[in-house]
């Protein structure tokens, strides 16, 4: 476990999946969590109480961020729950995709919902966050392998792009602040988003078959990766995309000829 003693913490999207596992990882190493969601109040409630309980501390913060008040409804609410106290690492981990968003059927009410949550709320969410930030702050931002991998979801592959841009160039921006930002990006992972892993029989197999490490992912495997770039540990990683995904899509696993 990384020291994040008197640090503070907001995790956008996290009460559920990937973003609530990456809350409790670094609540686990001593941060203040400040646990955001949209609006499902019982998830965000018991993420906040598993914290605790495990000997945490978080807070919850509901704000909508594809709506015009998002990110002034997020900050309302992370200035209550801090209490003056400055924010030390950022995770934009909040993100939504439609599956139907293909090149075929994406409608525009669909792309800009996605883009709304994807892209325009962690970039004004981090242009807000700089005056709380101190100098050695933490900026992650949670991408996708999408990015590199062809998938029908094109609108959905195209925002975790824009976000692998954003830290390259963000963290040119930073560095003489200090203030590392890298971007994490997970391959397949078990989490409500995925649900159609659980929808056939073969789905976790066939996935299995194409990861070196035989498995798929979960939610802690990302946390951990997070937990090191939030911490000491990371301070001399700056503007990268480390790929979290059990070696997904290698190669072969046998000799084919």
């Amino acid at each position: 476990m990384a020291d994040l003693t008197d640090k503070t913490a907001l995790v956008t999207g996290a009460s559920r999946g990937i973003g609530r596992a990456i809350a409790e990882r670094l609540a686990a190493d001593g941060a203040l969590v400040a646990v955001h969601y949209a609006n499902n109040d019982a998830a965000a409630k018991d993420t906040v109480a598993a914290i605790e309980r495990a000997g945490g501390s978080a807070f919850a913060v509901r704000a909508e961020l594809a709506a015009a008040t998002g990110v002034d409804d997020l900050f309302a609410g992370l200035a209550d729950g801090l209490g003056g106290r400055p924010l030390d690492i950022l995770v934009n981990n909040a993100a939504i995709i439609t599956y139907e968003s293909t090149i075929d059927q994406t409608t525009p009410e669909q792309f800009e919902r996605q883009f709304a949550i994807n892209v325009r709320a962690p970039f004004f969410i981090i242009q807000r966050a700089l005056s709380l930030i101190p100098d050695g702050g933490r900026i992650i931002n949670i991408s996708s392998g999408v990015t590199w991998f062809a998938t029908p979801q094109i609108v959905y592959s195209m925002t975790k792009g824009a976000l692998n841009v954003l830290g390259r160039s963000l963290a040119n921006t930073l560095g003489s602040r200090g203030i590392t930002v890298n971007t994490v990006s997970p391959g397949v992972t078990d989490t409500d988003m995925n649900s159609w892993l659980h929808e056939t029989d073969d789905a976790i197999p066939s996935i299995t078959a194409m990861t070196a490490l035989d498995r798929v992912g979960q939610g802690a495997d990302i946390a951990d990766a997070v937990a090191f770039f939030a911490a000491d540990d990371g301070r001399w990683v700056t503007g990268q995309t480390l790929e979290v995904n059990g070696g997904l899509y290698l190669g072969p696993k046998a000799q084919a000829w």
